[in-house]
């Protein structure tokens, strides 16, 4: 959906400068190369900083600070020191488009970490890519971002060459939902809901697709408004359904509580999500009725790999008050891909960043090819991450729970 760039408001610019300087703990704003005159590279970073999806944004926010002051420590680009400017997009939007403004005009962004709602990243991507700005997101996953709006019907375009993403998409995650419900759970009945945004949406109908094609049936489909406290409506019908188990494409602030009320109304069915539920906060939200639900999430485990431990052992070492959350890893591992992009552009360059340096660096993000937090992080023709491990986890004794990890592979 392409949108028109305005201007943002003096106030929100300054809302948005301070959040930038206000994280879960103080920066690392020592110059640790000691010269006093390194240039300044500043990447962005945009995302749900406040309102009901915070708890997944902070997390990635602190991730990329992470990346930024490590690199900074070890001297990682010579000459160069790097500043993360972090813009709160509350998850709408319009907010997503007015940050992109911002960080377009700032002639010291040289590239931006996020968003992390696939809806925000539709108003985002025009004003970016007209700026040049590589824009490497952790967390957006649906496929038109990167593919096009007719990637379902095989016609693959990118249109947004500056566009990519350390999560893979909904066209793998959806089904690998569906093929985990129907041939490892043996559930062949679901009442596919969704919250009618574009993340939700397109996870559900990827979802559905391919539990049609392995034969499972969709008793029945339907929506819910977003940030609704009474889902009766829906959950009566699901009731009467016959309905195996819900498939829910959206994400946790509203998912615990539907799984909470159709517990509660005598639904003792699983629910089933994407990495959009995959916080504490869904089974908080769910009023302790959240037990036996599942959801996938993009990658392996974190911690199960030497990278991912050792990111979340310094991840506490640095004593941010938040954890790193679902996106954490994607998050720094988007942050190292420019980063690394900077120093290859600087270091073909003298040490120094050139006039096109915003092109060059996009450029070299493509190339990208280095063993990251979450495993290999390099991108395909479109952008998209070529890693597509995922996860499926459960809900057990009121924790999330990895069961096990694979890709997708058609049938």
């Amino acid at each position: 959906m392409r949108r028109n760039a305005v201007a943002l408001p003096a106030v929100a610019v300054c809302s948005a400068l301070l959040l930038s300087a206000c994280g879960s703990r103080p920066a690392d704003s020592g110059n640790k190369t000691g010269g006093g005159s390194d240039t300044t590279v500043v990447l962005g970073f945009d995302g749900p900083l406040t309102g009901d999806l915070s708890a997944l944004a902070v997390g990635a926010r602190n991730s990329a600070q992470l990346a930024v002051d490590q690199a900074n420590r070890n001297e990682t680009v010579p000459g160069i020191r790097f500043e993360l400017k972090a813009l709160d997009d509350q998850a709408l939007p319009g907010n997503g488009q007015q940050n992109a403004t911002v960080l377009a005009g700032d002639k010291k962004v040289m590239g931006v970490v996020g968003p992390l709602n696939s809806s925000v990243a539709k108003s985002m991507q025009m004003v970016l890519e007209e700026a040049g700005l590589a824009t490497v997101s952790p967390a957006t996953t649906s496929p038109s971002l990167t593919q096009g709006d007719d990637w379902a019907t095989g016609t693959k375009e990118r249109r947004f060459k500056t566009y990519f993403r350390t999560a893979t998409t909904d066209a793998v995650q959806g089904p690998f939902a569906a093929q985990h419900a129907f041939e490892k759970l043996k559930l062949s009945k679901v009442f596919v809901i969704d919250d009618k945004k574009a993340y939700g949406t397109g996870l559900a109908a990827t979802f559905s697709e391919q539990f049609k094609k392995l034969g499972g049936t969709i008793v029945e489909s339907d929506h819910i408004t977003s940030g609704a406290k009474d889902f009766s409506a829906v959950v009566n019908k699901v009731k009467g359904s016959g309905a195996d188990f819900v498939y829910y494409g959206g994400e946790y602030p509203d998912a615990g509580p539907l799984t909470g009320q159709l517990k509660k109304a005598g639904a003792k069915i699983p629910l089933i999500g994407g990495d959009g539920i995959s916080d504490p906060l869904f089974i908080r939200h769910s009023s302790a009725q959240a037990n036996g639900d599942y959801c996938t999430t993009v990658g392996a485990p974190l911690e199960q790999g030497a990278a991912g431990k050792k990111f979340a052992d310094t991840y506490k070492a640095a004593k941010f008050t938040d954890p790193y959350g679902a996106y954490g890893g994607y998050a720094h591992d988007a942050t190292t891909a420019l980063i690394e992009a900077v120093r290859s552009v600087a270091g073909a360059n003298g040490g120094k960043l050139p006039q096109d340096a915003r092109a060059k660096i996009t450029a070299a993000v493509q190339k990208s090819s280095f063993e990251g937090v979450t495993g290999k992080v390099s991108f395909d023709e479109f952008g998209d991450t070529t890693n597509r491990q995922l996860t499926v986890n459960q809900v057990k004794d009121g924790v999330w729970k990895p069961l096990s990890s694979g890709t997708f592979e058609a049938k």
